[in-house]
């Protein structure tokens, strides 16, 4: 099964494309976008899925960011699309045309293979409450760090409804600057509905975001994509301490919270691990504030040390109490997980609520 290119894309997305893409792996990749947008996409809360819908419309048809969206063309286009996704809920994913043969969709290491050389990268994994995610797009850059190997794409091709900035997957990083840039923006526009105080503020000043809001979120981009490319590298330190039950349990789980929270505290201690450190060390004071201005909902609840390290930090206090809390909270996110993954190794029928329970448990938090 696929989805003809032409009904696909408008706008930039027909300008030419790179002679190494053929319109049968585009078409492929775009199929099995709209696929796990038909099987998934419609699982999310009514407000987030109208905001994501809204900008996949933008970057479908290359709205510019700040630029305004005719409702009215959105709508129309919103039922085109739900209509598409009804005629595919029970489509399994199509294999990608490769030039050697068809390879499974999950397989990125394959296709990279393939692809990289010709300046391309592809991603692919579960995201989310057991989404399937897929992209393509230009390759910006390959680099490596920590012995990690870090794929940058630039322009996108083909992507879901829930773009992430970045993932590891098999050993790889890979980072979306368009994705990225577009997330930031949002983050920005929905600032300056309200304008208040907070790290969100203190992180656009210190981009300049108030005297030159496109320069800025450019600027941004490229230092926030290397507080990802940290992040994951403490994802990948913290996947080898961890091991392979620990995947295997997440693929399992059924509920929400409890993945938010199994999420929330591998996310503690790969920024524990790597990124704070890194980011004190470099004296990032704009990638500090912005990731407080995402410490929130049950990570900011997990974790209040980390929230009184940086209220201290702002005050001048050199980053001694935060520093603080990233040293101690290295062993208690590590016992954390471990905690865990002694709860599910137990294979009792109320493994969640066991999990659940130690969310909020008093010693959890620190």
């Amino acid at each position: 099964m696929s989805v003809a290119t032409s009904r696909v894309m408008r706008g930039r997305r027909e300008e030419p494309l790179p002679r190494a893409l053929t319109a049968r792996l585009l078409d492929g990749v775009r199929t099995n976008c709209h696929i796990s947008d038909a099987q998934h996409g419609r699982n999310l809360t009514m407000c987030t899925y109208l905001l994501e819908m809204r900008e996949l419309y933008r970057w479908e048809r290359g709205i510019a960011l700040g630029a305004p969206v005719p409702q009215p063309e959105v709508g129309t286009w919103m039922a085109q699309r739900e209509a598409l996704w009804s005629s595919l809920e029970e489509a399994a994913h199509v294999p990608l045309p490769l030039a050697a043969s068809a390879v499974d969709p999950f397989d990125v290491v394959r296709a990279n293979q393939e692809l990289v050389g010709k300046k391309l990268v592809y991603g692919a994994g579960i995201g989310r409450f057991g989404k399937p995610q897929f992209f393509l797009g230009a390759l910006e850059r390959e680099e490596w760090h920590d012995g990690v190997r870090v794929l940058v794409a630039g322009r996108e091709y083909a992507r879901d409804l829930s773009a992430a900035p970045a993932a590891s997957r098999n050993g790889t990083i890979y980072v979306r600057l368009e994705s990225l840039q577009r997330w930031l923006w949002e983050r920005a526009e929905a600032w300056m509905g309200k304008r208040s105080d907070g790290a969100l503020k203190s992180a656009l000043d210190s981009y300049g975001f108030a005297d030159a809001p496109g320069a800025a979120i450019a600027r941004m981009t490229q230092a926030e994509a290397e507080t990802l490319i940290l992040h994951e590298i403490g994802e990948c330190r913290a996947g080898r301490s961890l091991g392979p039950p620990w995947e295997d349990m997440l693929a399992g789980l059924s509920r929400r919270r409890t993945e938010l929270f199994v999420r929330a505290v591998r996310d503690h201690l790969a920024d524990c691990l790597v990124t704070l450190p890194a980011l004190l060390e470099r004296d990032a004071a704009a990638c500090l504030h912005f990731w407080f201005a995402n410490l929130h909902g049950m990570r900011q609840a997990l974790f209040p040390m980390a929230a009184a390290g940086y209220a201290r930090w702002r005050e001048g206090d050199g980053g001694r109490a935060l520093r603080a809390a990233v040293d101690a909270g290295v062993p208690h996110w590590q016992d954390v997980c471990a905690q865990v993954l002694a709860l599910h190794a137990a294979g009792a029928d109320n493994t969640e609520d066991t999990i659940d329970a130690l969310s909020s448990a008093r010693e959890t938090t620190l």
